[in-house]
């Protein structure tokens, strides 16, 4: 399916859609394509927020018993099998080796235990109330395509940009011509298998929502390029809850607008960054995450832990965080909320990037490679060789993130805004870390999502 590349939407449409109430949220009309799709449809229409694990073990009994206890949580849930290093990097040779020896791995070694194995973990728990998403981190993931096309698989995620630059030293190129095929494999599937877009996320922190939301549309378009009808868009929260809420209401019109004709829907993700050291920190953390997932309308929430900062998180763990989160949730709908989107610019900004993208290129991949050789895309301190790095931001004083060096990005910049030095950058990265974790190491609390930044400012 071609995309169109001369696409445009209407100035004065959108932007009165831009200031509709946060509350109007933009849903697909299309019908589900896949049980993935159709499972997060389905709660979504009883109210209920899908909510998933970041979990991966290496042993195939360990893997199958924390999915049947994903299921049986008390929420609203998806399964999740994490892939480990090892295969993310195609060294196939050092996962099998890892499993002989007995030695730790960080997720399930997908192509060393082969679609056999694997078929039969997910034969013991996926069906069509539980379906099971594969996460990876591959910039050239054919070999683990292969295998969950064999097995069957209900949903991946990743893309040509979003594990390329922050992953590998491949070279986007490269990447961006191997996530073509692999899309085109899943596309071939009778069954419609879910992608999701890792674009949202991109290094985890310190890219402002802008570029994140322009990106994630634009590897949802490129999915749709080659085939694919039912996707996912994400943003990662970040370090201001109003900002976050204004973003993620870009990202829904944006994709409503340029996604139109298949399945899609929007995922967030508990912060990607330092995560707090305290267990009151963590969950601090985790509840500001439930509470802009529900009140920004997304569909989908990626949890994490309060092991998170310490080591690879347990069955237990996991499912604590899955039914906290739902507990959240529940509050969250039934309350009153008491803080609102800021208003500064980032769905103008990001339908910016992604038409001004667009004209690089006769498809969407060429366009992404172009922009990124010309800086015209530029992730902030990525050092990938194919990403200019000339972009910086920073960390406002009320906790917004802002651009402070475009580089060679058609952004707005603040000329005031400090130059981060090589201590200031540290402090960034360790912001949440800091602001969550000071209550329990001092004993003086405070302001929490509900309260701070509760009038966007």
């Amino acid at each position: 399916m071609a995309m169109r590349l001369d696409a445009h939407v209407d100035d004065d449409r959108a932007a009165h859609r831009i200031r509709s109430p946060i509350g109007h949220h933009p849903v697909p009309s299309v019908e589900p394509a896949g049980r993935f799709g159709r499972v997060i449809r389905h709660h979504r229409e009883r109210g209920r927020l899908t909510i998933q694990p970041r979990m991966g073990f290496a042993q195939p009994d360990v893997m199958l018993a924390g999915l049947d206890a994903v299921r049986r949580a008390r929420a609203a849930t998806v399964g999740t099998v994490t892939i480990d290093s090892y295969t993310r990097l195609n060294d196939n040779v050092a996962a099998r080796e890892a499993l002989r020896n007995g030695a730790d791995l960080n997720g399930f070694p997908l192509v060393a235990h082969g679609a056999d194995v694997t078929r039969r973990v997910l034969d013991g728990v996926a069906d069509d109330a539980f379906p099971v998403q594969f996460r990876h981190g591959s910039a050239l993931p054919q070999d683990l395509f292969r295998v969950l096309v064999d097995v069957g698989a209900d949903a991946t995620e990743g893309g040509p940009v979003s594990y390329c630059l922050p992953y590998s030293r491949v070279p986007l190129e490269q990447s961006t011509a191997a996530w073509a095929e692999c899309c085109r494999m899943l596309a071939e599937r009778p069954e419609p298998v879910h992608l999701e877009s890792f674009g949202g996320c991109m290094l985890g922190q310190l890219c402002p929502p802008g570029l994140l939301v322009a990106l994630s549309v634009l590897e949802g378009m490129f999915f749709v390029e080659h085939g694919l009808r039912s996707i996912s868009v994400s943003y990662a929260q970040q370090t201001h809850p109003g900002q976050d809420l204004e973003a993620i209401a870009a990202l829904r019109l944006l994709a409503s607008e340029w996604l139109d004709d298949v399945d899609w829907h929007v995922v967030v993700y508990t912060y990607m960054g330092v995560y707090p050291r305290t267990l009151r920190g963590a969950n601090r953390m985790l509840e500001d995450s439930v509470r802009l997932a529900v009140r920004s309308g997304a569909e989908r929430l990626i949890v994490k832990t309060s092991a998170e900062a310490h080591r690879i998180p347990t069955i237990a763990e996991n499912i604590e965080a899955l039914e906290f989160a739902a507990t959240v949730a529940a509050d969250e709908a039934a309350g009153t909320p008491m803080h609102r989107p800021t208003r500064t610019g980032i769905y103008e900004e990001a339908r910016m990037l992604i038409l001004s993208t667009l004209q690089l290129g006769d498809d969407v991949g060429s366009a992404l490679v172009s922009a990124f050789a010309r800086g015209h895309l530029d992730v902030p301190y990525c050092l990938h060789r194919d990403n200019a790095n000339r972009s910086r931001a920073v960390i406002a004083p009320d906790g917004t993130l802002q651009w402070s060096e475009p580089g060679a990005m058609p952004v707005h910049h603040s000329e005031h805004a400090p130059r981060a030095s090589a201590r200031g950058l540290i402090e960034m990265l360790r912001y949440n870390e800091h602001r969550l974790d000071r209550e329990q190491l001092t004993g003086h609390p405070t302001l929490g999502y509900r309260a701070s930044h509760k009038d966007g400012r």
